[in-house]
Parts: structure tokens; C-alpha cells; sequence
């Protein structure tokens, strides 16, 4: 009782204190309707429900007795603080309301009889309550539904009747009808059920602190305690927390007032820790945790130096971990109902101080509890009840409150117990669980550092608890941490302790990793104590049995001598292997390829670095590297024959070198290291293989070599003044490239860029070898380099076909074209063709590959050799055409008259930096059509440089559409042209422009007119006009001729014309020029009175405007002629 369990906090005073009903008259076991009622009364309670607690008893049941109320306090003499059944007795035992049900409609036939009965069990209730302030009501189980109040008068005058018969007010009679809203009537119950109980627990505060007139301080000061907690735990029954919180307070004030003393010391403290607890509880409640960590730290503060009898110190720190941990707990459950925490302050540092005084307890049993003593007989322990009646006090004392102990021989005895049932605690059990605890919140906090530190406890207490499996875990998991962050110090009180827990556990596994690493350059051990693992290392080696580590429980060491009898004894298993990646070993190993990549007529290099840290040299017997490519593993083995033994001398580093030939079919992998395997021990004894991952390194390599970087770029190192191999400076290089032989042949390109779009353009290739010998299956592969736009793989083309026009057809990429054979010294040369149709930049590859015969190291292969050749060259456009169309009079068009001659304007720039050769060009006409007799190309053998232009004129002419659109295609200009620095017989280059389309218009009169060239000063110039009808009618028209300056004219100044439909007129004029130079020739006016939309300009638009008028020439004479 004293030794484990004392320390538990009693149930009623953790759970959350709830009203409590007791409910009588029901059969929940027979009857389905009473089953019911209790079911909505218990069964799946909401959160929303009120705070109540039900219990069903049988009518008869007896209560709790009531005390005789006591009437003066003024001899009377307290025992204790708290008895330890009273706050079950009113949390369970002693209800707050007793509600009888009973079954009775109001109509049913037997109503005085049953009325009767009904009225009996109600003062069996109260008989039984024995003068207690419980109240009691009534609640009538009926089948019918109840009609709304005033409205059944019968129902009326029997409840009346029923209130006087059992002497209750009418608030306490009920009646609930058994319908399909059962639920909701209970609910209604349970509101008028709490109301009772308020009243209740109200009542029992009145007269709680109705004594407090009756007290004095001098004899009473344990009741004003008492008091003030009663008050603060009935107002916590009646949901009154604000008020329990108050009380509660004050009841913790008080305590602390008491005179203290070795004898109520105890009882002082378990009564503040309960006090405290419940403090803590409601703070947290209230979402108010600076309060309830104030609170605690102000309880621990008050009670850290309460420790009470020095024999038994160490219950002091036993209830010091329970005050931790009980506040932690309290922390976890609030953060779990919504509450904060943050990393500095979190439920595990209090776990974690809880775990601090149950090592204190540890120790101090250790030192207070002596072995061999006899438990005394009697059990001072045992009480006739079989418990305390006050919290906190000793069994062999209780009500005993002088400073005194009453029987001081009954005292020694009764610590003489306690020590001895405290012998019997598992200390290491209660240390792991509140560390376990600890653990769990900082790992939910992320404070790595405290869960390492917190392990390595744990640990510590499974190894003190001889459960060395779990210890043994527990640190090789904490260990990780400590080699990575570099706490050697840390890591080497570990490894102490795992090599303890290895060697009683006779893990043989285990024991050499540990010694390895205990000898490695992590460990902070002095030399003699590295010296004694070692030779216990090897003496696992050779299959005997080790030395027991220092400071091991004597206890466990017989059974762990005899374990690694047996051990040793075992024929199999004598191979081990030991992934040491993860550890810092005693021996070191780093490897490196002698080059990122090695050709593959060359021989591959390879060194692996040992070094021993340890005191005494290290045998060993076999050394292997592995690599991804199995095949070349039996090049990479160093095995003395016999018995002969390799050895590595501490401090000092060991170099191996390999050498192997790489297979042809091995071109472009990689080859890299996948493990190095070093042979510890003999087949004789016990065979340990330490195996590397990779290039060898360890948990601590990488850093060290960050370091050793940092220092050689800072000092650098001088290599020359000591010729043995610096350790820090060794690099590791796991990996390898085998990359093809070196060709030994030249691949020339000669080109004249930039290409010109859909020209075939020419790439002249050149390779000449320079091998010795003959470079067989010569291949090409020509084109555009892959990896490229998609859309540049569709618009270029590539052949070796010069007079081969390449088509859609032809690929953007030529592949392993055969070349045959090339002797030593040979030049062979290859033109390539390629023609691309969109400007931009290509990159063009050009890919020789060829075989040829070598030897390395003696041995004769057959080496794929290739030289890749890249280029880049830029399409550009290689000229620019405009297009236009223009009347006969060279004025622009917006729109084409139909069957009216117009021009057509090409004009073709030239942007090629070479010199371009037009051969022709010609016209596809689709409805337009010529003017003249044949179409003749204007620019046969043109040569075009840079920037000049070269035009054409095409007069056309566009009958009338077939369809009603009035736009129609032209056609196409074809371009016929190519590089003038090209050879003859290479192909023709046909660029198609595509000619815009054209506006028709139709007009109604076409009048043109005929007149000469230029005109002479006071010389006749007869111009005739042609007015042409193009409508279906007559047309009426109006002609007149303005007049002059610049001329004289005969013939008719203004005319009225008829002109029938499809005919034209004609009319005469002799103008008779007056001025010389570009004159205005005299406007026709004309207009057609049927169609008033056709104006003047709009009709004279085709007629000349002006025309050129020579000076009068001079008469020749007879001196002139002499003259001449």
C-alpha cells in the first residue's frame, strides 16, 4: 500500500465531479419500458448534455448514515485534514435528489390503492436517507400522453392528491408518457433533476459554512482546511467552478499555515498536492495556463524542502514526481482539448523532472534501504479497516497529531516497513515510463536534442533494469544522432555503456562493432583502455573468451562468462559482416579511381587507402573491392597465400593499387565502386569482414574532409617535404567513366553560309586518318543534330545527291552511311547537300565512326572510335518581292476596272550577301489575263548583288466574272534562280509568290482617248475620244470642253450623244498648243443624265491629264547650213 500506490492520486479526485441522482423503481433487467428510460438517461450522453450522474438502486437501499450534528466545537480536537472516503461518499454514495418512479395513469381503475403503495416507498426512501438534506420527487410512468395543463381536471385533482398523500411540493411530482419522444421528455426531466440537485449542493455549502462561527484557530486549523475544500468540491458538484476555483485557493493558502512537522509533514503535503491538482485542473479548464503554470511552479516552490523524516526522503522525492507528472498529464489533456503549447514550454520538461525525482528516489532507496533486514511482525502497515482513514497519514498513527510520535518504537518499526516495500519498487519501470512520456512530447515539439538526451536515459535505466536488448536499441538509435552532430565525448559514455550491455548479453555481433569503435578516432578513452579493448577484440577473434568490462553488475557477470562459453563453443556462425558505414571504426578506408573517366585503351587505375587508429598494429588477411560491373572483381583483390597476414601499423597509411582492362562493350557506362570488403581474424577463428558502402568513408569522413578542404585552401600543403601520403588530403572519387579512344582523324568542314531558303546548299566534308593502322567500317551520319525544334526536323532536308531535287520526302538526318575502309594517311571527301525551307539557325552534325585494332597491357582489342563535327548555319530569305497593281498610268489601284487594261509592278530586292543569278520568271495567271499577245519574262540572266532590285511590268486585263463575287484570285509569279557561284549542273531553284487578290468594279462608260506621244507649239494636235456603252441600256450623254489657256481646239464645245448599248462613239478635237512644257490638256466634262451616281471624275478617270509640248522648232537657213 505504502510503496507504490500511495503515490497515485485517488480517482475521485482526477474525475470531473458530477451531480449525483439515484433512480429507484426501475427493473432495467425485466422491463423493456424501464430499459428504455434508463437507456435516454445514460446510454450515448451528447456533450450538450447537462453535467449529471445517474444510478439506478432498488428502493430499499440504504444510504450512507448521517452523523449527529454536532452543536459546540469547543472541546473538540481534530484526527486529520480530509477523510479519505468523503469525497466518494458524495460523489457516489450520497445523492443529491432520489427520484422514485412509479407506474400510475390517471384514469387507472386502482388509483387509491396504488396511490397508497406510491406514498409508501416514498418514506422508505426518506427512512433510508436517515435526516439527510437529499431531496426526493416523484415521476409517473404513464401511456398515454398528457393533455396541455388546466385542461384535464381529473388528472388536476389526483396530482394534488398524490403531492399531500407523500408529502412532496408540486415540483417534485413528474409524470413521463412512454411515446416516441421519450428522449425528449428525459431531457425535460434531467433540467428539473439538476434545478433539485443545485438546490441540494447549495444547501450543503450553507451548512458547511455555518461552522466556521464555531472554529478558532488555535485548535482548528486542520478544519479550516477542511471546510474551505468541502465548499470548493461541493460548488464544483454544482457546476459552480468560478467559485470552487475561489475556494480552492483559500483552502491552499490555509494549508500552508499549518504548523509543519516531521509527524503531519505528509499530510501537509498529499493535502496541497490535491488542492494544487484541482487548482491546475479548473485553470486549464479555463483556458487560463499562465495561471495553472504560476500555480505550480508557486506548489513546487513551497514544498521542494518539505521533506519530512530523513529515513524516508525518499518519499519526498516520490511525491515530488507525482506533482510533476500529474501537472504533465493535466498539460497533455488541455492541449488535446484545443490548448497551445510551444517548444520552451511543453508538457516533456515536466515528464522529464518527474523522471529527475524518480532517480532521486532511486538513489536515495539504494542508500536508505538496506538489504537483508526482516519485514517487522505485526505489519505496522495493517489498519483494521484495511485503510487510512485520513489522507496522508501513517498507519501505525492515525489521528495522532502532536509533534510526537505516541509510540516511538511502533515509529521505527513502521519506517523500517516502509523502507523495505520500498526495496521492492521498480524504480527502473517508473524512471522509463515518465522518460517514454518525455520522449513522445519533445519528438511532438521537434526538440531533437532533448528526445537524444532523454533516450540516452532510458537507455541507461533498461541497462540498470538488466533488460539490455531494449538499452542496447534505445542508444544504438541515440548514437546516429551523436556521431552525426559530432559529440564525441557524449558518444563515448554510449558506447561505455553499450559495450556493457553487448558483453553480458554475449552479442558477439554487437561486442565488435562497439570495441571498434571504442578504438576508433571518435572515442575519447585513454590508451590503456583502448590497448585492453583491443586485445579483448582479438580475442574474440581468435574464438576465446573477453575480459568483463569494468564496473559491471557482478551479479550479471557469471552468467555472462557462461554465455560466451557457449558462445565461442558454437562451430557455425564464425563469419561475420559488419557494415561500417554508419560507424567511425578503428580502421579507415577511403577510395578513388586515379580519373573521372579513363579511354578505353587505357588501362584503369584504381587505389584503396587504409588507416589503423587504434594502439597496436591490426592484422588482417584480406582486402576486396567490388564493383558494379562483377566481371572486373577479380582484378581488385589483394589475398597473401597460407596463413601470411597483411598488417596495418597505427597512424600510418596503407595504399593498394588495382589495374584492370576495360571491355569494349563497357563504352560510355560508368563503373563505379559498390563496397570494400576488409578480412579481420583467420578461417581458424573467427572470420570478420568490415564492409564499406561506396568509396569507403564513415559517419564522420565527410566532415573531415570539408575541414581538410578548408585548410588546404587556406595554407595549402607541401607535398614534397614528406613523402608519405596525407590522410586528410585523399580524395575519394567512387566512380569512373570508360569513354571511347581517342580518334585519331581529322573531319573538316568547308561551307559558304548563310544557306538561302529552298536553295540546295552545300557542305563539303574532308576526313583524312591519321591512325596507324587501317580505320575499318568507316560510317557517316550526317543531318540535323537531333534534340532540335520538331518543326526544323520537318522543314529541313538532306542528301548526297547534288542534282537530286530533295522533296518532303527526303529526312532531316542521313544515318551510318557506309565510307569503307581509309588507310593510314588517306583523305576521303563527301559533299553534303541540304536544303531547308524556313529561315533560322540549324545546327548540322556530322558523326565519322569507324573500328580499329589496338593492344593494352599485351592484350589485343578492337576499340569504336568517333569524331563528331557540329556546325551551325542561318537560313535567310535570299530576296524580297512587292507586289503591286497600277493603271496605264502608273497611278495605284484600289480596285481593277473589269475589261479595262491595268499593270502589274514586281519588284524583287535581293538580301543574299551572295551574288543571286535570275534565269526567268513568269506569270500563272488564274482569271486575269494578258493584254498582250505573250507573255515574255523581263529578267532573263539577271544577276542581282546585295540590295539592288530587279522590276517587271505585266499589263493584264480582267474580264467579267463568272460568279457574283467581286473579288477574284490573280494567280502566282514564279522565280527561277540560284547562286551565280554555282556549278551549271546544279538545279534550279523555282520561288512561287503568290499574287494578291483584286476588287472588281464595273463601269457604266469607258472612254479613252488617242492622242500622240507629245505635242509642238503652234503645231495641230488631234486627239480622238472613245466613249464606250457598257450597260444593257441607251445611254444619254452630256460632253463639253472646258477651255484653256494652255491651248486652242476646233470641233464641238459641248455635244448630246445617244450611244446604244455594246457601241462607243467617237469624237474628234484639234488641240493647238500655245505654251511648251507639261501642260494640262483641256478637261472633258461628262455627264449621264439616266444615272445622276456617275460624276465626271469617276468617268475621265482613264483619260490622260496632261501631255508634254515641244518649243516651236527653227527654220533651217542657207548660213546655218555653211555654219555646219
Amino acid at each position: 500500500m505504502m510503496a507504490g500506490s500511495q503515490w497515485e492520486l485517488p480517482p475521485e479526485l482526477c474525475c470531473r465531479p458530477m451531480a449525483f441522482v439515484t433512480l429507484t423503481g426501475l427493473d432495467v433487467v425485466y422491463n423493456a419500458v424501464h430499459r428504455a428510460i434508463w437507456d435516454a438517461f445514460c446510454a450515448n450522453r451528447r456533450a450538450d448534455r447537462l453535467s449529471i450522474s445517474f444510478k439506478v438502486l432498488p428502493g430499499d437501499h440504504e444510504y450512507p448514515k448521517c452523523r449527529t450534528k454536532r452543536t459546540s466545537y469547543e472541546w473538540y480536537i481534530p484526527k486529520g485534514i480530509l477523510k479519505t472516503g468523503w469525497m466518494n461518499k458524495h460523489l457516489n454514495l450520497v445523492p443529491a435528489l432520489v427520484v422514485l418512479f412509479y407506474e400510475l395513469d390517471w384514469d387507472d381503475p386502482q388509483w387509491k390503492e396504488k396511490q397508497s403503495e406510491c406514498a409508501t416507498k416514498v418514506e422508505i426512501v426518506r427512512t433510508s436517507l436517515q435526516g439527510r438534506n437529499t431531496k426526493v420527487a416523484v415521476v409517473l410512468i404513464q401511456k398515454k400522453t398528457p393533455l396541455p395543463p388546466g385542461e384535464d381536471l381529473v388528472a388536476s385533482e389526483r396530482a394534488s392528491a398524490l403531492c399531500n398523500a407523500c408529502d412532496l411540493s408540486g415540483k417534485s411530482l413528474f409524470v413521463l408518457p412512454h411515446t416516441d419522444h421519450l428522449v425528449g421528455y428525459i431531457i425535460r426531466l434531467e433540467n428539473a433533476f439538476y434545478e433539485h440537485a443545485q438546490t441540494y449542493y447549495y444547501t450543503e455549502i450553507r451548512r458547511v459554512k455555518s461552522h466556521k462561527e464555531f472554529l478558532n484557530k488555535t485548535t482548528h486549523q486542520l478544519l479550516f482546511v477542511r471546510h474551505q475544500f468541502k465548499v470548493a468540491f461541493f460548488s464544483e458538484l454544482k457546476q459552480d467552478n468560478q467559485n470552487a476555483l475561489k475556494y480552492y485557493r483559500t483552502a491552499y493558502s490555509l494549508v500552508h499555515e499549518l504548523r509543519a512537522h516531521e509527524t503531519n509533514m505528509l499530510e501537509i503535503k498529499t493535502m496541497a498536492g490535491f488542492i494544487n491538482y484541482k487548482i491546475c485542473r479548473l485553470c486549464f479548464q479555463y483556458n487560463t495556463p499562465l495561471d495553472a503554470i504560476a500555480q505550480f511552479r508557486k506548489h513546487i516552490d513551497l514544498c521542494k524542502k518539505k521533506i519530512g523524516s530523513a529515513e524516508l526522503a525518499f518519499e519526498h522525492s516520490a511525491w515530488m514526481s507525482k506533482q510533476f507528472q500529474s501537472f504533465g498529464e493535466l498539460f497533455d489533456e488541455a492541449i488535446k482539448l484545443g490548448l497551445t503549447a510551444i517548444q520552451t514550454q511543453n508538457p516533456g520538461f515536466y515528464y522529464q523532472q518527474a523522471a529527475c525525482y524518480s532517480q532521486d528516489r532511486k538513489q536515495l532507496a539504494q542508500q536508505l534501504c538496506q538489504a537483508g533486514m526482516t519485514y517487522p511482525s505485526p505489519d505496522p502497515l495493517d489498519t483494521q479497516t484495511g485503510g487510512l482513514d485520513f489522507y496522508g497519514q501513517r498507519p501505525w498513527r492515525q489521528g495522532h497529531q502532536s509533534i510526537d510520535p505516541a509510540d516511538p518504537e511502533k515509529e521505527k518499526t513502521g519506517i523500517l516497513a516502509l523502507q523495505i516495500k520500498e526495496r521492492d519498487v521498480p524504480h527502473s519501470e517508473l524512471i522509463i515510463a515518465l522518460l517514454s512520456s518525455a520522449v513522445a512530447q519533445f519528438k511532438k515539439y521537434k526538440c531533437p536534442r532533448m528526445k537524444s538526451h532523454l533516450m540516452v536515459q532510458m537507455g541507461e535505466e533498461y541497462y540498470h533494469a538488466k533488460d539490455y536488448t531494449k538499452a542496447l536499441k534505445l542508444l544504438d538509435y541515440v548514437m546516429c544522432d551523436y556521431r552525426t552532430e559530432r559529440w564525441w565525448g557524449l558518444l563515448t559514455a554510449i558506447l561505455t555503456t553499450a559495450l556493457r550491455c553487448a558483453y553480458l548479453m554475449a552479442s558477439v555481433k554487437d561486442y565488435i562493432i562497439y570495441c571498434m569503435e571504442m578504438l576508433g578516432r571518435a572515442s575519447t578513452l585513454k590508451e590503456e583502455q583502448k590497448s585492453r579493448i583491443e586485445k579483448n577484440l582479438f580475442r574474440v577473434l581468435t574464438n576465446q573468451v573477453p575480459d568483463s568490462e569494468p564496473d559491471c553488475d557482478p551479479s550479471s557477470e557469471g552468467a555472462a562468462r557462461s554465455l560466451w562459453t557457449d558462445r565461442m563453443a558454437l562451430a557455425g556462425s564464425n563469419e561475420l559482416t559488419i557494415e561500417v558505414q554508419d560507424y567511425i571504426p578503428f580502421i579507415q578506408c577511403k577510395a578513388r579511381f586515379q580519373s573521372p573517366s579513363f579511354h578505353v585503351d587505357q588501362p584503369i587505375q584504381l587505389q584503396v587507402f587504409l588507416r589503423a587508429d587504434c594502439p597496436h598494429p591490426v592484422p588482417f588477411s584480406k582486402l576486396a573491392v567490388s564493383l558494379s560491373n562483377q566481371e572486373y572483381n577479380q582484378w581488385c583483390v589483394v589475398e597473401p597465400p597460407g596463413q601470411d597476414m597483411m598488417s596495418l601499423v597505427p597512424g600510418q597509411t596503407r595504399s593498394y593499387h588495382f589495374s584492370f582492362v576495360a571491355k569494349t562493350e563497357d563504352v560510355g557506362k560508368k563503373i563505379e565502386m559498390t563496397g570494400i570488403e576488409v578480412m579481420l581474424g583467420s578461417d581458424a577463428g573467427r572470420c570478420v569482414f568490415l564492409s564499406w558502402r561506396g568509396a569507403g568513408g564513415d559517419a564522420a569522413s565527410h566532415h573531415e574532409a570539408v575541414q581538410a578542404s578548408r585548410l588546404s585552401r587556406r595554407w595549402g600543403r607541401c607535398m614534397d617535404a614528406c613523402q608519405e601520403v596525407d590522410w586528410d588530403g585523399v580524395t575519394v572519387q567512387h566512380s569512373t567513366m570508360i569513354i571511347s579512344r581517342v580518334p585519331k582523324i581529322s573531319v573538316q568542314l568547308s561551307h559558304q553560309p548563310p544557306a538561302l531558303t529552298n536553295e540546295t546548299y552545300c557542305i563539303s566534308l574532308t576526313v583524312q586518318s591519321q591512325e596507324e593502322g587501317v580505320a575499318k567500317d568507316v560510317k557517316l551520319t550526317a543531318g540535323l543534330k537531333p534534340g532540335q525544334d520538331a518543326n526544323l526536323g520537318q522543314t529541313t532536308h538532306v542528301t548526297f545527291d547534288g542534282c537530286e531535287v530533295c522533296d518532303d520526302s527526303t529526312p532531316a538526318l542521313l544515318p551510318d552511311v557506309p565510307l569503307g575502309d581509309l588507310q593510314p594517311g588517306e583523305t576521303l571527301e563527301k559533299c553534303v547537300y541540304v536544303r531547308c525551307v524556313s529561315t533560322g539557325p540549324r545546327v548540322f552534325l556530322f558523326h565519322v565512326a569507324y573500328s580499329i585494332d589496338t593492344a593494352v597491357d599485351a592484350r589485343q582489342i578492337t576499340c569504336k572510335c568517333h569524331k563528331d563535327e557540329t556546325v551551325t548555319i542561318e537560313t535567310v530569305v535570299p530576296f524580297e518581292v512587292s507586289v503591286r497593281f497600277v493603271s496605264t498610268k502608273f497611278e495605284p489601284l484600289d480596285q481593277v476596272a473589269v475589261d479595262i487594261p491595268f499593270l502589274l509592278m514586281t519588284d524583287i530586292v535581293s538580301s543574299s550577301p551572295w551574288p543571286l543569278l535570275l534565269t526567268s520568271s513568269s506569270l500563272q495567271l488564274l482569271t486575269v489575263s494578258s493584254n498582250t499577245a505573250q507573255l515574255q519574262s523581263q529578267l532573263q540572266e539577271v544577276v542581282l548583288q546585295t540590295g539592288e532590285c530587279a522590276s517587271e511590268c505585266f499589263c493584264l486585263r480582267c474580264p467579267p466574272p463568272a460568279t457574283c463575287s467581286n473579288t477574284v484570285a490573280t494567280g502566282h509569279y514564279l522565280i527561277s534562280w540560284k547562286r551565280k557561284s554555282s556549278s551549271p549542273d546544279r538545279p534550279l531553284i523555282q520561288t512561287t509568290v503568290t499574287l494578291p487578290h483584286v476588287i472588281l468594279e464595273s463601269v457604266p462608260l469607258y472612254i479613252y482617248a488617242d492622242l500622240p506621244s507629245f505635242g509642238r507649239v503652234r503645231a495641230s494636235l488631234p486627239v480622238r475620244y472613245h466613249i464606250e456603252n457598257r450597260t444593257a441600256l441607251v445611254q444619254e450623254v452630256e460632253m463639253a470642253v472646258e477651255p484653256s489657256d494652255a491651248f486652242m481646239f476646233s470641233g464641238l464645245k459641248q455635244v448630246r450623244l445617244r450611244i446604244l448599248p455594246g457601241t462607243q462613239q467617237q469624237m474628234l478635237y484639234n488641240f493647238y498648243p500655245l505654251t511648251a512644257g507639261y501642260q494640262a490638256l483641256p478637261q472633258l466634262n461628262i455627264s449621264l443624265p439616266r444615272r445622276p451616281s456617275s460624276c465626271t471624275p469617276e468617268l475621265r478617270r482613264f483619260l490622260p491629264q496632261r501631255i508634254f509640248v515641244k518649243p516651236q522648232g527653227r527654220q533651217p537657213d542657207d548660213a546655218s547650213i555653211a555654219a555646219a
